[in-house]
C-alpha cells in the first residue's frame, strides 16, 4: 500500500537519515516507533474507506504532534524554543507516557468493537415526513449565526481580519478584555453560524423545491460569513482547519468511499506539507522569518510542537505534589465564569505548567496526556485513552451510517472530529467553550417528532449524495 509505504516506511527513515542524532537520548527511537504505529492506523483508514473521521484526526495528530515532532526534536537536540530546560534524562519516561495513552486507547477501541459485535446496530429508516433538521430552526439559526458573524467583523473590521494573526488577537483583546468573554464571542461568531451551514447542507435534499433552493443559498452564504471570520491570515490554523473541512463536507466530500479515501489522502497530506507553509506565510506577513530548513526543519525548536514537552512539565508537576486533582478539569468545565466573579478560577493548563517552570512565554499547548497527568497522574492517563478509545470508536460506527443516510450526525461527523485536535492539543480551558456552543447549536436544530404526524409525505432523499 503507498500509503503506509510513505508513512510507515519512507518518512521515518528519511528523518533518521536526514537528522543525525547527536545523542541527546534514546527515546527517539519510541518516538519513531509512534510514528510507525501511527502511520499505519492512518493508511488501513484511507485504504478501508469508511467515514471513521474521530479516529482518523486521532491518528494524525499523534502521527504529527507525538511522533514526528518529538523525533525530530530528539534526534537534532533542538526541542521547542518555548519548553526549555528539560532534563534528557527524562525524555524516554515522557515517550513511554505517550506509549501508555496509545495502549489504553487501543484497548478501548477493542472493547467498542467487542460491544459492537455483540449488539449489532439496527437500521432504522427515517420517519415519514420527518425531515434530517428541523427547517424553521434552521433558519433561525441562520439569522442568528449571520448576525453574530457580522457583529464579529463589524467590530474587529475586515481590514484586521485579512492583516495578521498578532493584530487580530490584540485587537479582539481590546474589544473584549475579559479572556472568558472574548472566548465566548469569538465562538459564537464562528460555530453557530457552521452548525447552520450544516442543516442548510441538509435542506439542499429537501422534498420541497422552495427549501432545496433556501438549503444551497443558506450554505453558499454561511460559507462566505466563515471565509471572513476565520481568514487564514488571522486565525490560528485549527480553527480555519475546522471550518475548511466541515464546510469540504456540508458539500459532500465523504458521501462515497472513494471520496472518502480522497478526503482523508488530501487532509493527510495537507497537514503534513500546507499546514507548515500557512505559518511561513503568516509569519512572513507579520513581520517574522519566513522560513526554516528543509522538511524536517519546521519541527526543529517550533514552539508550535510543545506538546512532547509539555507532558514532561506535566508529569513533573504532579510527581512534586503541587497539583490538587480535578482542578484543571473543574476550571474547564466552567470555563464561562468571568475571572472577575472567580478570583481564584485555574489558569488554562499549558499556562500553569509554564508558571510552574517559570517560562517567560505562556501560550502553550496541554495535549490530553498533560490534561489527564495534572488531574490525576498516570491513573487519569489510563482512565482517559480508554474512555476515548471507546468513545471514538463508538461515534465512528454512527458516522459511517450517518454520511449515506444524513441527518444531525452527519453535521457531527463534519464539525467535531476535525475539532478534536485543538482538543488533544489542549489546553482544554480554551477549547471547550466553541465545543459547548456548537452542540447547543446543534440540539437546537434536530427535529421533534410530533406525535401523530401524517405518515404520508416523502421520505427525505438528499439529491448530490451516492449510495455505495
Amino acid at each position: 500500500m503507498v500509503l503506509t509505504a510513505l508513512l510507515s516506511v519512507a518518512l521515518p527513515v528519511l528523518l533518521v537519515t536526514s537528522i543525525p542524532d547527536t545523542g541527546r537520548s534514546n527515546a527517539w527511537v519510541i518516538t519513531l516507533g509512534v510514528m510507525v504505529w501511527a502511520g499505519f492506523h492512518l493508511a488501513l483508514l484511507c485504504a478501508r474507506g469508511t467515514a471513521a473521521l474521530f479516529s482518523f484526526f486521532f491518528w494524525l495528530f499523534v502521527y504529527i504532534f507525538m511522533g514526528l515532532a518529538p523525533t525530530s526534536q530528539l534526534r537534532a537536540d533542538l526541542p521547542s524554543t518555548t519548553t526549555p530546560g528539560i532534563d534528557p534524562s527524562q525524555d524516554s519516561r515522557i515517550a513511554l507516557i505517550v506509549v501508555l495513552g496509545l495502549v489504553m486507547f487501543e484497548i478501548g477501541t477493542l472493547v467498542a468493537r467487542s460491544s459492537q459485535a455483540r449488539r449489532p446496530l439496527v437500521h432504522r429508516p427515517p420517519d415519514a415526513g420527518v425531515e434530517p433538521v428541523s427547517r424553521t430552526r434552521s433558519v433561525i439559526l441562520l439569522v442568528v449565526g449571520a448576525a453574530l458573524s457580522i457583529y464579529f467583523i463589524r467590530t474587529l473590521g475586515i481590514g484586521t481580519l485579512f492583516s495578521n494573526r498578532a493584530n487580530a488577537a490584540t485587537t479582539r483583546q481590546a474589544a473584549w478584555p475579559d479572556s472568558a468573554i472574548r472566548g465566548i464571542v469569538y465562538a459564537t461568531a464562528i460555530y453557530p453560524t457552521l452548525i447552520a451551514a450544516g442543516a442548510m447542507s441538509q435542506l439542499r435534499g429537501s422534498v420541497a423545491q422552495p427549501w432545496r433552493r433556501i438549503g444551497w443559498f443558506g450554505l453558499l452564504f454561511t460559507a462566505v460569513l466563515l471565509a471572513v471570520v476565520v481568514s487564514p491570515l488571522a486565525t490560528a490554523r485549527y480553527n480555519f482547519g475546522t471550518v475548511l473541512f466541515a464546510l469540504t463536507v456540508f458539500f459532500g466530500s465523504v458521501a462515497t468511499a472513494q471520496r472518502v479515501r480522497i478526503t482523508m489522502a488530501t487532509t493527510l497530506l495537507g497537514f503534513l506539507f500546507i499546514f507548515p507553509v500557512i505559518d511561513v506565510f503568516r509569519s512572513a506577513a507579520s513581520g517574522g522569518k519566513a522560513s526554516r530548513g528543509g522538511f524536517f526543519g519546521e519541527y526543529l525548536s517550533n514552539g508550535d510542537y510543545d506538546g512532547f514537552w509539555q507532558i514532561g512539565n506535566a508529569d513533573l508537576f504532579w510527581r512534586t505534589g503541587d497539583a490538587t486533582p480535578f482542578r484543571q478539569l473543574t476550571g474547564s468545565l466552567f470555563f464561562w465564569v468571568p475571572r472577575v466573579v472567580w478570583n481564584d478560577k485555574p489558569l488554562d493548563t499549558g499556562a500553569m505548567l509554564a508558571q510552574f517552570q517559570g517560562y517567560t512565554y505562556e501560550n502553550l499547548s496541554a495535549p490530553m496526556w498533560a490534561e489527564a497527568m495534572v488531574n490525576a497522574g498516570m491513573p487519569g492517563v489510563v482512565i482517559a485513552f480508554l474512555l476515548l478509545g471507546f468513545l471514538l470508536t463508538r461515534m465512528d460506527r454512527r458516522l459511517a451510517h450517518a454520511m449515506s443516510e444524513h441527518g444531525p450526525w452527519a453535521i457531527v461527523g463534519a464539525v467535531f472530529p476535525v475539532y478534536m485536535t485543538i482538543l488533544l492539543r489542549g489546553s482544554w480551558l480554551q477549547a471547550t467553550g466553541a465545543i459547548l456552543v456548537a452542540l447547543a447549536c446543534l440540539l437546537f436544530v434536530i427535529p421533534r417528532r410530533k406525535p401523530g404526524a401524517p405518515a404520508g409525505a416523502r421520505r427525505f432523499v438528499p439529491d448530490l449524495a451516492e449510495r455505495r
